[in-house]
């Protein structure tokens, strides 16, 4: 039982990885809020809660650098480099939250929200290390206007997503991955 649920896990996985690399295609194609919508941060943050922090680790760090090597966006460097930290932070806490918190609907909010901030300090001090190593400077401000202001739009989609998803995917029905 344990084996077949690791080849779910490395499939669903794999599902989650390739729905990082299209979903920005798809985002892509509305201009003015396409890359706000942050589309590979939700099948990361699905991949933690449905598979556990060690495939969420992996398929968000895994992520960013794929599509920045195989179609040059993000740019490797600083960008697709920082999601990469960023990206492992989500799909790691988020799982790791899920895991050892009750499965009751508000604290998968709490374990979304945990996922969310704690992603987007690693992204803010990979950047300030990553720009810094370019003689670069990374302020508060541009940490607020990356983290936050610019990502609004995806913030607002993956808090009212997610949670329904995750919901959907922990039912008995639905998958029946077990620890």
């Amino acid at each position: 039982m344990k084996n077949k649920n690791q080849i779910l896990r490395l499939i669903l996985s794999a599902l989650f990885l390739a729905m990082a690399y299209v979903l920005p295609f798809l985002t892509g194609q509305i201009p003015e809020i396409g890359a706000m919508l942050c589309p590979m941060h939700i099948p990361v943050l699905l991949c933690g809660f449905v598979c556990g922090w060690p495939w969420g680790l992996a398929v968000g760090f895994i992520a960013p650098l794929f599509r920045s090597l195989t179609l040059g966006m993000p740019t490797l460097f600083p960008k697709a480099l920082c999601m990469a930290f960023e990206l492992a932070a989500y799909g790691a806490v988020a799982g790791l939250m899920h895991r050892y918190l009750p499965k009751k609907k508000p604290l998968i909010y709490c374990s979304l929200l945990a996922a969310m901030i704690a992603g987007r300090l690693v992204w803010g001090a990979a950047m300030f290390v990553f720009v810094g190593a370019q003689g670069g400077n990374f302020t508060f401000s541009a940490f607020l206007a990356g983290a936050i202001t610019n990502a609004l739009p995806g913030i607002i989609v993956q808090i009212i997503l997610i949670p329904i998803l995750v919901m959907i995917l922990d039912s008995p029905k639905i998958l029946k991955l077990r620890d």
